[in-house]
């Protein structure tokens, strides 16, 4: 089998603890990753190439988002307080105080709304047509530590300490729920629905079929624990990132031809669970 080569990308100083992608738009699209520095950074997202620093922030950035087609960015911090950028320049457009850290946060699919969450085990969302206007709250069990809306607009997914859940947007309601033995701190549904992916506290990666919940492989893709994990919006690739300061880009099909990777004819075909960097 081919190994899967993973693309490292530079330029955080300290634990990457969140990412996210934005849609396509013209053949492109990008990449927002949170850093323990308090310095998120917009990246192209097929090749994780360095664009600009988001800067304003009072501690570590725990949390970010990108709208669908890149123009805002959301972050969330230990400095209690989600905030709205211009994705472009850099300015801050909106902050919402919390009575806690914020850990994730979330725009709704058309980008009207903001979900966040965090240490108080409360996700709220926001309407940002509105100043600090809080529409709509659900209490859990444990700290809220990601979420994500599905690309079909149908499923919210929803990392709460050891357990992977889905909810339907609609009702809010829980459909699936995935229970796992070591402390999960992220999780990503592929475009198709066919799979997800997720990691935690173990340092590993793991694949599952979304249908049935079953486990379809796993493996360190890290040398510290998995702080995020993220599809591409095409499903090419995804995104991982870690206690040990980097931030990886994985083929979903390994050996094609896409960003940064360039398929080889004749090529050896190794151990897929045995993994090699290439640094950008």
């Amino acid at each position: 089998m081919l190994r899967q080569t993973p693309l490292t990308c530079s330029g955080h100083t300290r634990p990457v603890v969140d990412l996210a992608f934005s849609k396509v738009r013209n053949n492109e699209y990008f990449l927002i990753s949170a850093c323990k520095d308090g310095k998120p950074m917009l990246r192209q997202g097929h090749t994780g190439d360095w664009i600009g620093t988001y800067e304003g922030h009072k501690g570590a950035v725990w949390g970010v988002s990108l709208n669908a087609d890149a123009t805002r960015a959301a972050t969330g911090a230990a400095d209690l307080c989600a905030k709205v950028w211009n994705a472009s320049t850099g300015e801050e457009l909106q902050s919402f105080n919390h009575p806690h850290i914020v850990k994730t946060v979330s725009f709704s699919p058309e980008g009207t709304e903001l979900a966040t969450g965090g240490v108080d085990k409360v996700i709220r969302v926001f309407d940002l047509n509105k100043t600090d206007a809080t529409l709509t709250k659900r209490e859990f069990t444990a700290m809220v530590e990601d979420i994500e809306v599905s690309v079909d607009e149908k499923h919210v997914t929803v990392a709460e300490g050891k357990h992977v859940s889905f909810f339907d947007t609609e009702r809010f309601e829980k459909v699936k729920e995935v229970t796992f033995t070591t402390r999960i701190h992220s999780a990503s549904l592929e475009p198709d629905n066919t799979y997800f992916v997720c990691g935690g506290e173990d340092f590993k990666i793991y694949k599952y079929d979304f249908a049935n919940c079953t486990e379809l492989e796993s493996y360190k893709g890290h040398f510290g624990p998995v702080h995020c994990v993220r599809y591409s919006p095409d499903g090419e690739i995804y995104a991982s990132g870690s206690e040990d300061g980097t931030l990886r880009l994985w083929q979903s099909h390994i050996g094609k031809s896409y960003g940064l990777w360039k398929a080889v004819e004749g090529m050896e075909k190794p151990d897929a669970q045995k993994a090699e960097a290439a640094v950008i």
